[in-house]
């Protein structure tokens, strides 16, 4: 296992995998190892490996729930909750492979006394995962639990007026709805967005979808991962971050696609009826100082560059290797 000395290329070490080290090395024995990509070194006792890494910056975001349907005369679907808001910094080892999965959005609420929003779906990547948004109340079924939690639905029952609750640290709660007390009076909560709890519905308009979180990882700040806006009888619930806004007496809006926003409650009169909408698909951004940058991906991401900085950005499921 003795070093070859090159003089024009070097020192030329022995190579073995994790599994194939030396039985019986020596105290200061070292080779490459082809497993880890790394300098293996034995001290007398354990063997160490010497590793190039390098910082990054990532972006996690999880699917949005979908909003609630309605399809009873004078119902309403709550908005969706934002899927879940990771911001974290992590160090990656030259060649080694870093795999995403990209959460879809959950479906909006059917046209049906029991049309709940589906939920979202994770983001997952280093270790950490980005969970997918509650899905929106209706008629007779809650605001679902999520990453931030799915509006409440509403009608005559306080029964069926309560939210979903939202993950520490990657949102918050929905927002109550408000029965119905005359005509078109019904309104459905606010999804959860990752700052902010969804706004309760009050008479005759939607609650707000909670707010999202601005980020500038990408070199320009954006807005993710905000709630769904209530389904109402007069005026729909509002949204931001990507959330879809409730309807009026018509279907809920979709979230937008890889923010992470929460469908839009939808909602009914006595002659028309609203699915919810659905809830935006979650992404992965991911910041490496351009000195490191390999250039190895899989899955198609957008590259651009901010700075000293290459940005990758995974809009469906892939890898990069470091």
């Amino acid at each position: 296992m003795t070093a070859i000395v090159d003089g024009t290329l070097g020192i030329n070490n022995a190579t073995w995998t994790t599994a194939g080290r030396p039985a019986s090395p020596t105290a200061g024995q070292m080779g490459y190892n082809t497993t880890t990509n790394s300098i293996d070194v034995y001290n007398g006792s354990q063997w160490f490996a010497f590793t190039n890494s390098y910082v990054a910056s990532a972006l996690l975001i999880g699917g949005g729930g979908g909003g609630g349907g309605a399809a009873l005369s004078w119902t309403s679907g709550g908005g969706g909750g934002a899927g879940g808001y990771l911001s974290v910094t992590t160090a990656l080892t030259t060649g080694v492979t870093y795999s995403f999965v990209i959460g879809s959005g959950g479906s909006g609420g059917a046209v049906s006394y029991t049309g709940v929003g589906g939920s979202g779906n994770s983001t997952t990547g280093f270790g950490f995962t980005a969970s997918g948004g509650g899905g929106g109340g209706t008629y007779q079924i809650r605001g679902a639990n999520g990453a931030s939690g799915g509006g409440a639905g509403a009608y005559q029952s306080a029964t069926y007026q309560t939210p979903g609750t939202g993950i520490s640290g990657q949102g918050f709660a929905g927002g109550n709805g408000v029965a119905y007390v005359a005509s078109s009076a019904q309104s459905g909560g606010g999804g959860g967005g990752s700052s902010a709890v969804g706004s309760n519905g009050a008479t005759g308009t939607g609650g707000a979808g909670g707010a999202g979180t601005a980020n500038s990882i990408t070199g320009s700040s954006v807005t993710y991962a905000g709630g769904g806006g209530g389904g109402a009888g007069v005026t729909r619930g509002s949204a931001t971050g990507g959330g879809g806004q409730g309807g009026v007496a018509s279907a809920g809006t979709n979230g937008t696609a890889n923010t992470g926003g929460g469908g839009g409650g939808g909602a009914a009169n006595t002659v028309t009826t609203g699915v919810g909408g659905n809830g935006g698909s979650g992404v992965v951004i991911l910041s490496v100082p351009t000195a490191n940058y390999s250039g190895i991906t899989t899955g198609s991401p957008t590259i651009t560059t901010s700075g000293n900085n290459t940005i990758i950005a995974f809009t469906a499921s892939g890898s990069y290797t470091a």
